[in-house]
């Protein structure tokens, strides 16, 4: 479980700085024997910083819940 907490807390970090992540789609636009024309689009999926902040305290929660107790 600490694992996980740790895993968590780092993807939470990485959501709030980050704030999203791109990605590039490429398509043939026109196709007439040798003559080729691609078109590539730009696409950005943002994070909502709640997300971010929900990963962080998720992964504090886990990581302190499994803590042994004397």
């Amino acid at each position: 479980m600490k694992l996980a907490g740790v895993n968590l807390m780092l993807a939470g970090v990485a959501a709030l700085i980050y704030g999203g992540f791109s990605y590039t789609t490429h398509r043939k636009a026109i196709n007439m024997g040798p003559v080729q024309v691609e078109s590539s689009q730009r696409h950005h999926v943002p994070l909502s910083p709640v997300l971010g902040v929900a990963f962080v305290a998720g992964g504090v929660l886990v990581y302190f819940g499994t803590k042994d107790r004397p």
